[in-house]
């Protein structure tokens, strides 16, 4: 015959079990996402380093020739760190006839909806 002992168990419910997972499970998402959201900053920002790198050099080649530049727009587009990206230079007057005032903005692709990148 069988006896019960009244002493207090030792242990886990199952209960409880599961309510620790489910916890754990939550913390473990929320750390991939986050992982992941950082991956998506970190392509970002290269983008952005490589279109700020495009507009520099356009400004580096128009001073390098010490062209007078024409008012208006002209476009373009430039290959650099493996990224295609597409740039528009504005060559607008400015009060003293003696400047001009170019503004070059780069972007990801030819909509030139979003600049990555603005001089």
């Amino acid at each position: 015959m069988a006896t019960w002992h009244c002493g207090r168990r030792r242990g886990f419910t199952l209960i409880e079990v599961l309510v620790a997972l489910a916890i754990i499970s939550i913390a473990l998402l929320s750390a991939l996402r986050a992982a992941g959201q950082g991956t998506n900053n970190v392509a970002e920002l290269r983008s952005r380093l490589f279109a700020g790198w495009v507009a520099e050099n356009r400004l580096a080649e128009h001073r390098a020739r010490a062209d007078w530049l024409p008012l208006g727009i002209q476009r373009g587009s430039r290959r650099e760190g493996g990224h295609d990206f597409v740039w528009r230079e504005e060559v607008i007057a400015t009060p003293n006839p003696a400047f001009r005032r170019i503004e070059i903005r780069v972007f990801a692709d030819a909509d030139e909806s979003y600049s990555l990148a603005h001089l």
